[in-house]
C-alpha cells in the first residue's frame, strides 16, 4: 500500500473480556464462524463478460480446457480464507475469478501450501497462483508475475504489550513460514539486534496465517509481523484489543504467479488491465476494504 492503514482508536475493554474476540480471529479467518463476524461482504460477488480478443490471447490446452487452475493457500484472511461452507473465498479469489471470466474461462481454485504454489506452477499442475505472493527478484527468476497490488509490512500487537518493530530485541514475534516476513523482514531486524550486542529476535514460525493471528490473540508471542492487509483484518476484528504498531514498510506489488514465458502473463496482464479500466477491481478492493492498496500504475509482467 501507498500509506499505512490507519491504526483504530477505540475504546479499551478489559483484557480479560477481550480474550474471546482475541481468539476469534484465528476462527475468522479460518472461515469457522459467521459472514457477519469476519466482515464478508453480503452482496455477491462481481461477474464479469469475456472478451474474445483476450480470450484469443490464452494459450491453446488452457482454452480448450474451459477454465484456469489457480493454487492459492488459507487461511490468509481477507486476501483468500474459507466461509462457513468450506469455500474458498477472499480478495485475491474475486481477482482471479473475474481475471479468468475476462479471458473465457472459469476458476478451478486449488488449495496447497504456500511454498508448493510456484513448483507447481513449474510442474504444470498449476496454471497461475495467487496467494497475496509479493513479487520478489528470487520468484521472478523461475516465474512471470502479473502485478495487481501493493502490499507492504505491517506489525501488530495486543495493546498491553509495549511492542516498538525498531526496537524489537529480544521479542517474540510471530510469521508465517517462507513470507516475506519469515525470509527479510525478521531476519534484518534481528541482525541489527545482534551487531548492536542486544538479544535476537525470536522468530516463531506457523505455517497457516490463522495461527500466527492466534499466537498474538493468546500472547504467545510479543507481536506479529504480516503483510499490511492481513494485520490491518486482525486489528478490525479485535475490537481494539489488537493495534497495529510501527509504521508500513517495504511495500512491494503482490503478483499473481505463471509460468515463465508463457503467452498466459500477457493475457492476464491485458484482462487486468481491462478490468481496471471499467471499474470492476476498484470495486472488488472496496467490497473487501483493501481499496488503498491497489496499484496506480497500468497492470504488468515484471
Amino acid at each position: 500500500m501507498s500509506t499505512s492503514p490507519s491504526r483504530p482508536h477505540r475504546r479499551r475493554r478489559s483484557l480479560s473480556a477481550g480474550i474471546a474476540a482475541l481468539t476469534a480471529i484465528a476462527l475468522a479467518a479460518a472461515g469457522c464462524t459467521n459472514s457477519e463476524e469476519v466482515g464478508i461482504p453480503e452482496e455477491p460477488p462481481l461477474s464479469v463478460d469475456a472478451v474474445p480478443e483476450i480470450a484469443a490471447m490464452v494459450p491453446e490446452g488452457i482454452a480448450n480446457s474451459g477454465a484456469l487452475v489457480v493454487g492459492t493457500n488459507t487461511p490468509y484472511a481477507p486476501n483468500e480464507f474459507k466461509n462457513d461452507a468450506g469455500e474458498i473465498i477472499g480478495f485475491d479469489i474475486e481477482i482471479i475469478d473475474v481475471v479468468a471470466e475476462t479471458m473465457g474461462l472459469r476458476a478451478d481454485i486449488r488449495e496447497a501450501d504456500f511454498e508448493k504454489i510456484i513448483p507447481s506452477i513449474e510442474t504444470g499442475t498449476f496454471d497461475a497462483g495467487i496467494s497475496s505472493m509479493t513479487v520478489t527478484a528470487e520468484r521472478e527468476e523461475v516465474v512471470d508475475m502479473a502485478r495487481y497490488f501493493m502490499g507492504g509490512t505491517q506489525w501488530a500487537a495486543r495493546v498491553d504489550r509495549d511492542v516498538d518493530p525498531d526496537n524489537a530485541c529480544g521479542l517474540r514475534v510471530a510469521v508465517q513460514r517462507t513470507t516475506v516476513q519469515d525470509t527479510d523482514d525478521i531476519p534484518a531486524r534481528s541482525k541489527k539486534c545482534e551487531a548492536e550486542g542486544k538479544p535476537a529476535i525470536e522468530k516463531v514460525q506457523y505455517d497457516e496465517q490463522d495461527q500466527v493471528g492466534s499466537a498474538v490473540a493468546l500472547g504467545q508471542v510479543d507481536a506479529m509481523s504480516a503483510d499490511s492487509p492481513v494485520s490491518a483484518f486482525v486489528v478490525e476484528k479485535a475490537e481494539g484489543q489488537v493495534e497495529l504498531v510501527g509504521e508500513l514498510v517495504d511495500a512491494e506489488p503482490y503478483g499473481i504467479a505463471m509460468a515463465k514465458d508463457s503467452p498466459l502473463g500477457e493475457a492476464v496482464v491485458a484482462a487486468l488491465q481491462h478490468l481496471a479500466d471499467s471499474g470492476v477491481l476498484g470495486k472488488i478492493a472496496e467490497r473487501w476494504g483493501v481499496q488503498e492498496g491497489l496499484l496506480t500504475e497500468e497492470p504488468s509482467l515484471g
